[in-house]
């Protein structure tokens, strides 16, 4: 699963982002291919061995289980912060904010809102990231501030259709 997940993703990125030879970037593609993979392996090994324990021990499975096994999985696996784990923890961060804003409203914590938020999240999320990329830029993800310079940045440079369909930085030799 990791490797279906992050082969096509790292390709692109290691394409559009990184420069050096086409060796050098199938290098990068297979390493973080393969990081993702044995990652991705070594917590599900983790989580369902420690859920067996806890089920084993206390005779029976219990909601905090899932919760300490992967606590401890999470902090093993994936505590090392790298460009890889980094990017996993942001995915399933804004997954775990909007599953608890509906599970906040479905056991009724916080009122079902009279019309969709999602424009109201959309654009404070949109006007959050775009002033840290203008005023404090060095806070993002490197993977993220490449590409909004690409996109906010080396996109005032235009010189025919390939900087779109390629990529806009030129060398003198072009």
């Amino acid at each position: 699963y990791g490797a279906k997940i992050r082969a096509p993703h790292a390709l692109v990125m290691t394409f559009l982002f990184k420069s050096g030879s086409l060796r050098e970037k199938l290098k990068s593609v297979a390493q973080a291919t393969y990081t993702h993979s044995r990652n991705l392996a070594y917590f599900v090994f983790t989580y369902k061995g420690l859920l067996a324990a806890q089920s084993q021990l206390q005779g029976k499975k219990i909601p905090f289980h899932s919760f300490l096994a992967a606590c401890i999985g999470g902090w093993l696996v994936f505590g090392d912060n790298n460009p890889i784990n980094s990017q996993i923890i942001m995915y399933l961060l804004s997954r775990v904010l909007f599953g608890l804003t509906r599970l906040a409203v479905d056991r009724g914590y916080i009122p079902q809102p009279r019309q969709d938020p999602f424009p109201l999240v959309a654009a404070l999320v949109w006007g959050t990231v775009l002033w840290l990329f203008e005023y404090h830029r060095e806070t993002l993800q490197p993977s993220l501030q490449s590409s909004m310079t690409y996109l906010y940045e080396d996109s005032e440079v235009w010189h025919d259709l390939s900087d779109f369909l390629i990529y806009n930085k030129r060398t003198d030799n072009k």
